[in-house]
């Protein structure tokens, strides 16, 4: 696990307009594997060896938690070891187990604690309190869970676990972490556990309880992914396990790469899973020279090497419907992006923005506007012309990390001088954030 880098000493950074990007390098871990390979080398039967372990805040509290409820971890310089207990080794935690702001973590986790012989409380800060958990409650209570919330929907979750039993199940929203749950769930459940999407999710999940030898039955079809296994399950431990680089993260870097005059920047062993995909497509779409080198299978994930160059965007892009959930999180860069589009940019049917980390469409569309865009909010999402000047402006990040990272790329190319508070945000998901952009030659100084 790497030390995270030291937040900024005032919790705002300074940027000021960029003229040239340079650089190559390897961001950390993605964060939806690493909190995978948390949670499947603790239940496996035998040793893991993490590396390239995520160093997001997000990602450190699933270890936590893990170790509360009495898994084995140890970290070392270049990796973590797991001491994994098995299905059945889990135990009780004194104290109510602390998600912090990860969403992932709550969500996810849940499904295991769902599987257990004793009850759990799990807990977050005041932004994860304030996201919806029934999506995850409703499947996990007809499994036989007992799951108590407050306002039946938010955390804290109190889960009485144990006796499961499979379900075939279609989640109403389009959800990765939901679809997990379940599956986690079902490693614990007897009989046949089926999740049906409507709308195809990121599928880590299935890729890693493949690698730990679930023997999974996956149908696709124009309509819809069928994915089921019968339990309960064993979990093969993952053994020497290097964590693909979280594309999420790449994201800043490629969209500061293409919009900052004069850039290149080449990022190594990205994840390019076909499921995370879209920001590529979508980037390539709007005229950004992006290649991708390389690509390979590591532990049945796609990745790969990214090299981003400055280019002319241009183009009318509309977002909506199912690549909406692939993108979910890279919105808030792609409207960065967009403000030097030559084009309109359009995004819909994106409402799940509203209950992230903060109101994401709120927030983007407060502080573009404070940068002089001019852009329409709608209910679900917002839309832009470009190109647009950006001037230098004080911003919130609204305590939500790729707010701050967001605005940090648009601060390179706005006309003076930007102030980003709650800057410490970054540090949810990319501690390193800011001294890998002043190492390839942004001008960024903590306040």
């Amino acid at each position: 696990m790497k030390t995270p880098t030291a937040l900024p000493r005032g919790n705002q950074v300074r940027v000021v307009n960029c003229n040239r990007l340079k650089g190559q390098f390897r961001v950390p871990g993605d964060k939806s594997i690493s909190h995978r390979s948390a949670m499947m080398s603790a239940i496996g039967n035998g040793e893991s060896r993490l590396l390239n372990y995520s160093s997001a805040a997000d990602c450190q509290n699933t270890i936590q938690c893990l170790v509360s409820l009495g898994a084995r971890f140890a970290v070392g310089a270049d990796a973590i070891t797991v001491d994994g207990v098995g299905l059945d080794g889990l135990r009780e935690s004194a104290q109510p187990l602390d998600a912090g702001n990860s969403g992932s973590t709550m969500r996810m986790l849940s499904g295991i604690l769902a599987g257990q012989p004793f009850a759990t409380t799990i807990d977050g800060d005041e932004s994860l309190r304030r996201r919806p958990m029934k999506r995850i409650i409703e499947p996990l209570v007809k499994m036989g869970a007992g799951i108590c919330a407050r306002d039946d929907s938010f955390a804290p979750l109190s889960i009485s676990g144990g006796g499961l039993k499979g379900i075939e199940y279609t989640p109403p929203v389009a959800s990765a972490q939901v679809k997990s749950a379940v599956l986690l769930a079902g490693l614990f459940a007897v009989g046949k556990t089926t999740v049906i999407e409507k709308t195809p999710t990121r599928n880590h999940t299935e890729i890693m309880l493949l690698e730990c030898g679930i023997p999974l039955d996956v149908v696709t079809s124009e309509q819809m992914t069928r994915i089921s296994f019968s339990g309960p399950g064993t979990i093969r431990p993952l053994g020497d396990y290097t964590v693909a680089g979280d594309i999420s993260s790449a994201a800043f870097f490629l969209v500061a790469g293409l919009v900052v005059p004069d850039s290149r920047l080449r990022l190594e062993h990205i994840g390019v899973n076909p499921s995370r995909r879209a920001l590529i497509e979508v980037l390539r779409s709007m005229g950004g020279q992006i290649e991708i080198e390389d690509e390979r299978l590591a532990h049945g994930e796609e990745v790969a090497d990214l090299t981003t160059d400055s280019s002319e965007l241009a183009g009318d892009i509309k977002l909506r419907g199912p690549i909406i959930a692939n993108l979910i999180d890279e919105i808030p860069i792609l409207a960065v992006a967009a403000t030097q589009l030559h084009g309109t940019f359009e995004v819909r049917e994106a409402r799940e923005l509203r209950v992230k980390e903060s109101d994401r469409i709120r927030s983007i569309v407060d502080n573009l506007r404070a940068m002089g865009v001019e852009i329409e909010e709608f209910e679900d999402g917002f839309r832009l012309e470009g190109p647009q000047r950006l001037k230098g402006a004080s911003l919130d990040s609204f305590g939500d990390h790729r707010i701050a990272m967001a605005f940090t790329v648009a601060g390179l190319i706005a006309s003076g001088e930007t102030i980003v508070q709650g800057a410490a945000a970054a540090a949810v998901s990319l501690p390193e954030f800011f001294e890998l952009l002043r190492v390839s030659g942004a001008s960024i100084e903590e306040i």
